[in-house]
């Protein structure tokens, strides 16, 4: 089996999670950034993780998505955000990744709180007050944690369990 870990970051949480998820897949396996990879069709499995922006996947993203998630192509996603994964919208937010790469058969879905970025924060204060709310109480700081570092390698391997079962 051959294993593409990929991701997209600013901030640095995104690789983070990716370096995690990498440390778990146990046969040939690349990691690198998202911009370096022109095809999955050479992967019986591609990890790819992206950071939030805007509530969602940005355009450059879903271009991506698009490009990348063609029929018949295992992917499992894992995507950071600033928020608690306990926040309200947060599901809202990872539909719209699920959407976005609709082409390929999506075989897993991983989400976390990186550390929200300091220039994203400062733009909230001017936005609408519920934006203004969420950057005043901001509790990112330090994320993606050891906690969360764990819980995407528990996803690594339960990815890899079931590729491995559907292999046989």
């Amino acid at each position: 089996m051959k294993v593409l870990v990929a991701y997209m970051t600013s901030t640095g949480n995104t690789k983070k999670i990716a370096d995690a998820i990498y440390g778990e897949i146990d046969c040939e396996k690349e990691i690198k950034p998202i911009g370096e990879v022109q095809d999955v069709g050479s992967y019986d499995l591609a990890f790819l993780g992206f950071p939030t922006h805007g509530y969602g996947p940005d355009k450059k993203t879903q271009k991506i998505l698009g490009d990348l998630c063609a029929m018949d192509r295992k992917v499992a996603l894992f995507v950071t955000h600033g928020a608690p994964e306990s926040e309200p919208e947060v599901p809202q937010w990872m539909e719209k990744f699920k959407d976005a790469a609709k082409g390929a058969e999506v075989v897993g879905f991983f989400d976390c709180q990186g550390q929200m970025a300091a220039s994203t924060k400062f733009f909230m204060r001017f936005m609408g007050k519920k934006q203004r709310d969420e950057a005043r109480r901001d509790n990112s700081q330090g994320q993606p944690d050891q906690t969360r570092l764990e819980r995407a390698r528990a996803f690594a391997r339960d990815i890899m369990k079931n590729a491995a079962i559907a292999k046989e």
